[in-house]
């Protein structure tokens, strides 16, 4: 996949010409650190993820893309939300435009070794209070790890 830039509700922006389901989780160790990873991308800290692929759910699509991602085996927890936030806009350098269409899940680790992969710079667990907020992350992103920081319920929007 090549460079992407995010818009997050910008006039600027241009018109989507892709809608395209992703799955993506945010893991919890035992001590409550998250689980990020530096995006090659978008240069961005991100939680883990990615496109959903024929054949799989979405959960499925979420757990497979933490493995690759990171080395690590999780197990889904629970859903956070379901974004599909028609402000947030993706496009890629291949011409692709995409409206955000990103299901949520929380998980744990049940094994695996972290490690990073080429779609990734940095990766690491860090603590969502202390380390986060002065972490370089889309806004997208920190609207999801306050989410699940305020305890919501499954968001949908």
């Amino acid at each position: 996949m090549g460079r992407r830039t995010d818009y997050w509700h910008d006039p600027a922006a241009p018109e989507p010409n892709s809608l395209v389901p992703g799955g993506q989780a945010l893991v919890v160790d035992e001590a409550g650190r998250i689980l990020l990873q530096r995006r090659t991308d978008s240069g961005n800290w991100s939680l883990p993820g990615g496109v959903m692929e024929m054949g799989e759910t979405i959960g499925h699509a979420a757990v497979r893309e933490v493995r690759e991602e990171t080395g690590l085996d999780v197990e889904l927890t629970g859903i956070l939300g379901i974004y599909t936030d028609p402000g947030h806009i993706i496009a890629y350098a291949d011409g692709e435009v995409r409206q955000e269409f990103v299901v949520t899940f929380t998980a744990k680790t049940v094994g695996g070794e972290l490690r990073g992969s080429d779609e990734s710079t940095e990766i690491g667990w860090f603590d969502p209070r202390a380390d986060v907020p002065g972490m370089t992350m889309h806004e997208s992103v920190r609207l999801r790890i306050g989410h699940w920081l305020e305890g919501r319920g499954p968001y949908i929007g």
